[in-house]
């Protein structure tokens, strides 16, 4: 991994990110993006985004639903911190893959909105259809922009699979440089979903919390009063190359990734069993092909998106998978501090991970005063903690029963 590009509530690019999480400041507000009165939930993470401030002029705001143009500036934030000269490349040896969850969901509620004059016609009239609707149709049209922004001709893809896919969209783009389809890769995760339409969905079942007088403190993982997760918006966006390649050039390298794995419970739409077994299995084979012992492990980002079913899950699969090592390493959950962006976060938090290699930081878990006695590891509450960070271990679960694992690493030359 040498380049990173982030956009995050409370942190436009890397150093603002970082700084957030570092101080263990909270990005969580009162909707303003609608009128969010009616609803159950009336908070979330929102992005102080800026489009013109990003270089996107009047024709690609109206072209880039709002996701997209997180995808975009996020690329080309990495792209430029990669210090790799793209123009020399040969674009069929460079490749894309993004995830996202809800894709466009912004611009078509918006476009729902016109069509049918705010919901008062039933039937919606098309000549007052967006020229670009099939850009918000299609979510395939967020690659395409990243991949015209980077002059990727080779794979380009995109990766939908609930609140695990900027995981496995960085997973999958790993494998393709390892099996030779590509050198060089532009991967990550993008999704806006903060809409009437995503924050009803939530409300539905009850999954989003109801802390809205207080939505500084609203996200709680791992502490006994949590009462459900934060919705919010965010994107990170990465360049992947191969390790011999990026070293023969010079370039700093954040981090190695070494492993990762996905599983699937084939149980439940929403529900996890207790045991957390198909998230240890993840953890186990990625482990396995980084070829790393459990006790290796530095620091674990966990999922950690303030459910009581996610929480206590995922501390049975640490347990199971890391024995009895998972009672000694730093856990913490940085949803806490910038929400939970769906399909987005997989990459937020590699993001996080490579940032904690780099400077040897472990973030903390804000708002976590009152442990849950079933949630009895170290979660890092309150403060960020100064240690040696060599190997992290991050996990993703999403709505489906998917459960995905990666572990990151220091470059070789910067281990103990």
């Amino acid at each position: 991994m040498t380049g990173i590009g982030v956009r995050t509530p409370g942190g436009i690019g890397r150093k603002e990110f970082w700084d957030l999480l570092t101080e263990g400041r909270t990005a969580t507000r009162n909707i303003s993006f609608f009128d969010a009165s009616p609803f159950r939930s009336r908070v979330a993470a929102e992005a102080d985004f800026d489009p013109e401030a990003e270089g996107f002029g009047p024709r690609e705001i109206r072209r880039m639903d709002r996701a997209t143009q997180f995808a975009v500036a996020c690329t080309r934030e990495a792209v430029a911190d990669s210090g790799l000269d793209f123009g020399g490349l040969d674009p069929h040896r460079v490749g894309v893959s993004l995830g996202s969850a809800v894709a466009a969901a912004t611009s078509l509620e918006n476009e729902y909105l016109v069509m049918s004059d705010r919901g008062r016609e039933w039937l919606v009239d098309p000549d007052y259809l967006s020229p670009h609707m099939f850009d918000y149709l299609s979510p395939g049209a967020m690659p395409a922009e990243v991949a015209w922004a980077a002059g990727a001709e080779g794979p380009v893809t995109l990766v939908s699979d609930g609140c695990t896919s900027g995981l496995d969209a960085v997973g999958y783009a790993a494998r393709l440089i390892r099996e030779g389809s590509a050198d060089v890769m532009v991967a990550g995760a993008a999704d806006t979903p903060i809409t009437p339409i995503v924050v009803a969905c939530f409300d539905a079942i009850k999954a989003t919390t109801t802390r809205n007088d207080d939505p500084e403190h609203a996200s709680r993982p791992f502490d006994a009063t949590r009462d459900g997760f934060v919705l919010a918006e965010g994107a990170a966006v990465f360049v992947l190359e191969e390790y011999e390649s990026a070293r023969r050039r010079g370039a700093r390298i954040y981090a190695e990734i070494g492993g990762y794995a996905t599983r699937c419970n084939a149980y439940h739409m929403t529900g996890l069993k207790k045991d957390g077994r198909e998230m240890a299995e993840a953890i186990r084979v990625a482990l396995d092909e980084a070829r790393i012992d459990p006790t290796r492990v530095d620091y674990v980002n966990a999922h950690g998106s303030g459910t009581r079913q996610n929480d206590r899950h995922e501390t049975a699969a640490f347990k199971a998978a890391l024995g009895e090592h998972a009672y000694a390493v730093p856990v913490s959950s940085i949803k806490s501090m910038v929400g939970h962006s769906l399909g987005a976060i997989g990459s937020v938090e590699i993001a996080a991970c490579a940032l904690a290699i780099e400077h040897d930081v472990v973030p903390p878990t804000a708002n976590l005063h009152q442990a849950d006695p079933e949630c009895d590891l170290d979660y890092v509450p309150l403060t960020a903690r100064e240690q040696r960070v060599d190997t992290v271990l991050t996990v993703g679960s999403g709505f489906g029963g998917f459960q995905s694992a990666m572990v990151l690493r220091a470059p070789e030359e910067a281990q103990r």
